[in-house]
């Protein structure tokens, strides 16, 4: 499932690819506009400028823009940086792995499964950029 910090991430993205040629965008906007609590959204913001996805300026005419090209930035990307693993379980995660206890995965139709499930959902993910959900 995803998380309620990946999905604002997502609405406050698809937010400003639609502002995008507007000029920096206020957080009190973006908040106001996508029902996103304001705490919560500075610091998912603050995450992706971080990641160099995003970008500030400060005072007047200030606000978040977008430093990379949201072309090129995939949901995948957005979703591993707010939310971590895509993978419904570590052992089957790119880039999260870690061993399930318990478990021999060898043995385990369960991993086997959610492999597949793992690998139809990134052929989507990895495939679609925040311009496919700007608003």
């Amino acid at each position: 499932m995803l998380s309620k910090k990946s999905q604002y991430a997502l609405r406050a993205l698809s937010y400003l690819v639609g502002k995008k040629n507007e000029g920096p965008v206020l957080i009190s906007d973006i908040a106001a506009e996508k029902k996103i609590p304001l705490k919560f959204l500075e610091n998912i913001l603050l995450e992706l400028k971080k990641a160099e996805i995003l970008d500030s300026k400060k005072g007047k005419g200030g606000g978040y823009f977008f430093n990379a090209n949201p072309a090129d930035v995939t949901l995948a990307t957005i979703i591993r940086l707010v939310n971590g693993p895509i993978a419904m379980i570590p052992c089957v995660s790119l880039n999260f792995h870690e061993q399930c206890l318990n478990c021999n995965h060898e043995h385990c139709s369960l991993h086997d499964v959610l492999i597949e499930v793992r690998d139809a959902s990134l052929a989507i993910l990895e495939k679609k950029t925040l311009l496919d959900i700007a608003d």
